[in-house]
């Protein structure tokens, strides 16, 4: 599903010239959990960020579902971030104005999805997370936990082929975490494809398969 060949990434700063992601290379099969640990600096982001569809690389190869991505415009990346890739971050990243169930629509009004099916599988998603409850809710009125499970469902409701998590449990205490943790086993037993990108090892050693990054190079950990 994810085949990356060599990828760089070099950002300015200034005058000086840093090299976020090294001739980076990583394989990812279908149906996987795979997570990615490395320190503060290493590249994690970067390579989320290509992963996702957010930024591409300056040199390398960089192919989704078999579909090379590297010349896609601006446009063709944001289809591709909405139809196959669902994301789930750290600070949750939720519309405060909206309910538990509408920052989980939200995303099946971009793709024009129709009224009653959204309805639907909104309902779904929340049900899947075990927040069916607190869908009226705005993410003030619910706990940490609680709005990264809302997150995890904004995520699942287009029903991606892809799941990426950007440090998922950074901010949550450890009993919550370990919640959260279950619900990424569920989901990858549910047949998704998990990519975990975490600083933590107790986080990191729950995946199936484990890659490190450190300056901007991927090598695989032995779990």
């Amino acid at each position: 599903m994810i085949d990356l060949k060599d990828v760089s990434k070099v950002y300015a700063i200034g005058d000086e010239r840093v090299r976020a992601l090294d001739h980076a290379t990583m394989h990812i099969y279908p149906h996987e959990f795979v997570s990615v640990i490395g320190p503060s600096g290493s590249g994690k982001s970067t390579l989320m960020n290509i992963i996702g569809c957010l930024d591409t690389a300056d040199a390398g190869i960089y192919c989704l579902d078999g579909i090379p991505i590297d010349n896609y415009s601006e446009n063709e990346l944001a289809r591709v971030r909405n139809r196959k890739i669902g994301f789930i971050f750290q600070n949750f990243n939720l519309i405060s104005k909206l309910t538990a169930e509408e920052n989980v629509e939200l995303p099946l009004i971009y793709q024009g999805v129709r009224r009653g099916e959204r309805i639907a599988r909104t309902r779904e998603a929340l049900e899947r997370v075990g927040l069916s409850k607190r869908a009226k809710h705005l993410p003030t009125e619910l706990s940490g936990g609680q709005q990264q499970r809302v997150a995890i469902a904004r995520a699942i409701v287009t029903r991606p082929s892809l799941l990426l998590a950007d440090e998922p449990t950074g901010n949550l205490d450890s009993h919550t975490s370990r919640e959260i943790m279950d619900i990424f086993h569920e989901l990858h037993d549910q047949g998704n494809t998990i990519v975990l990108i975490t600083h933590d090892p107790d986080v990191a050693k729950q995946a199936v398969r484990s890659l490190h990054i450190l300056d901007g190079r991927v090598s695989e950990v032995q779990l």
